[in-house]
């Protein structure tokens, strides 16, 4: 077992860090506005008199501690992740109680670890084959002190099992108890790429909308991607 307080940190800076989300999220007005976020719960109780599904939109903003919000363009997409949790979408370094903002180092790396989700819930649901969920591509930039976990090597194998999230969930409760900014560490699905898990939505900055992509699934696995911004269509290998 790791222990949480002995892990080294690294100061990572990743301009053209990758996201990839299903395009069924629209933006959450409050977060894309101007407003600055100390602002937030005077104009959530205003709101709320005319729209009182207001909070099922921006989720609990209390799981995110108020210096540590953020506002503007694509503010949604950084804030989000940390607004709408559950115990029922548990992730690699979350038992489903807090959130993590999942990137990519690179594209081909949000890709294939999107790719392995998505086809796990295909099987699940026993899903037809055919093009299936949208999805669209966030390009951010990334500026943290992370935990780093990708010197240990072999060490750090139960954290980085393939299937199995008991170890690694143990570690980012651990670590986000230590107040850490999150954890970087190698991709399980791009052999060579890097990825990083942010406890918190101020590690990440200016998202974009890249663009946007469609799933192929032939009944036992995502076979083929279709970049719908270009129209072109890649296979999966």
């Amino acid at each position: 077992m790791i222990d949480p307080a002995s892990l080294p940190v690294a100061g990572i800076e990743w301009r053209g860090a990758v996201r990839i989300i299903r395009s069924i999220f629209p933006p959450i007005d409050l977060f894309e506005d101007i407003a600055d976020p100390a602002d937030w719960p005077l104009l959530i109780a205003a709101e709320q008199k005319t729209n009182p599904r207001l909070m099922e939109t921006i989720g609990n903003l209390d799981l995110v501690p108020a210096e540590r919000r953020v506002s503007g363009p694509g503010a949604s997409w950084l804030m989000a992740p940390f607004t709408h949790v559950s115990p029922d979408r548990p992730s690699r370094f979350s038992d489903g109680s807090f959130g993590v903002l999942y990137v990519g180092d690179r594209f081909e790396v949000a890709l294939l670890e999107t790719i392995y989700h998505h086809a796990r819930f295909m099987l699940a649901t026993a899903q037809p084959p055919g093009w299936t969920s949208q999805f669209r591509e966030i390009v951010l930039e990334v500026d943290a002190e992370l935990h780093d976990i990708r010197p240990l090597g072999a060490e750090a194998a139960p954290v980085l099992d393939p299937a199995d999230y008991a170890a690694s969930q143990v570690l980012g409760i651990g670590l986000r108890g230590l107040g850490s900014a999150g954890i970087a560490y190698p991709s399980v699905r791009c052999p060579g790429g890097e990825c990083a898990g942010l406890f918190y939505p101020d590690g990440a900055s200016h998202p974009v909308q890249g663009r946007h992509l469609d799933y192929h699934w032939n009944g036992e696995r995502v076979d083929l991607y279709r970049d719908r911004s270009a129209g072109e269509v890649f296979r999966v290998v």
